[in-house]
């Protein structure tokens, strides 16, 4: 990465924007994170908060006031501030839209104010919905996301491109499988490993388990990242490009259960089953398989470290370590 200006990221105290944070400073980067710590820590900051490279701004990103300003000779913005809770979609709709969609058109209005060069979105496998093909592809179509975060990924992804058209921005799309590891706040392992700490002899699995998803470690998704934002700004014709960010393989729901119960050294609990629709998903909106096809990252020589299972694995020890003992 040649770039010597600021980096700004939103949402740069959340689970994988401080990844990308932690490494920027440890890059020696000038970074200014700008959160509203609804679903960020500062502790998740911790190893470099004291960094003379590093400040944080307080604000949120759906309202005017003084953040846009920090964009001023930022040449790149990381813009991973959303709502990351998929389930709210189908309670409270407005939430994606505010959090996601109107949080993002202020995004875009400051880099194209302050004429910054490039952006790196953090978008979604959700976007492709109840996708026909499987591994699914970056040009699949058509895109018909089934609950509000999809639609709000996707309508931020069209924003993005018609800045690229319009202001000249170059835009890096990245459509994450689900990220998982320590610092992340929400998610399957996170409420598991909480249910069996009120009761370790029985479990409730939203959904029938046959739900089939694709899982990455973080450290593989911040790989990822960084080395496709490198292939990307190498490619100086290009004003946008979209990847898929995930793993060759899946695993279900009820795989995921039975890793935690023998991570934690658990025996004999009972699963029982909680589907909240006639074809067994967990919630409304949620989508039941998903596998995404990552040869366009692969091509490039990027390749993730650790499977779907293992990735699992390495999240539910970090969490039978810290969470299991907290609760």
């Amino acid at each position: 990465m040649n770039y010597d200006s600021k980096v700004i990221v939103t949402g740069g105290a959340g689970f994988i924007g401080s990844y990308i944070t932690e490494k920027l400073v440890k890059m020696g980067k000038e970074v200014i994170v700008i959160d509203n710590f609804s679903s960020g820590n500062i502790d998740n900051l911790k190893d470099v908060l004291s960094s003379s490279l590093l400040k944080i701004v307080r604000a949120d990103l759906k309202k005017d006031g003084e953040w846009p300003k920090y964009f001023r000779d930022a040449e790149i913005v990381f813009h991973y501030a959303a709502n990351p809770e998929v389930r709210i979609s189908s309670i409270n709709p407005r939430t994606h839209f505010e959090e996601n969609i109107i949080a993002s058109f202020n995004v875009l209005e400051a880099t194209r104010k302050y004429d910054v060069k490039y952006i790196v979105f953090a978008s979604s496998s959700t976007v492709y919905g109840d996708a026909k093909k499987i591994p699914t592809p970056e040009d699949y179509h058509p895109l018909e996301p089934i609950s509000i975060y999809g639609a709000s990924k996707l309508a931020v992804e069209n924003l993005i491109i018609s800045y690229t058209k319009l202001y000249g921005l170059k835009a890096l799309i990245l459509r994450y499988a689900n990220i998982i590891g320590p610092r992340s706040n929400h998610g399957v392992i996170i409420d598991f490993v909480k249910k069996l700490k009120r009761n370790p002899f029985k479990l409730e699995i939203l959904g029938d388990g046959s739900q089939r998803k694709s899982y990455l470690y973080i450290t593989d998704a911040l790989e990822a990242t960084f080395h496709l934002l490198n292939h990307f700004m190498s490619k100086a014709s290009k004003e946008y490009d979209v990847f898929n960010i995930g793993n060759y393989d899946w695993i279900t729901v009820k795989e995921i259960a039975q890793i935690i119960v023998r991570v934690l050294g658990l025996s004999k609990v009972e699963f029982t089953y909680k589907p909240a629709t006639s074809d067994g998903r967990g919630w409304p909106g949620d989508v039941k398989f998903m596998l995404l096809d990552i040869s366009k990252a692969t091509s490039t020589g990027w390749k993730p470290k650790y499977t779907s299972r293992e990735a699992v694995e390495l999240t539910a020890r970090y969490y039978a370590r810290t969470l299991w003992r907290q609760i």
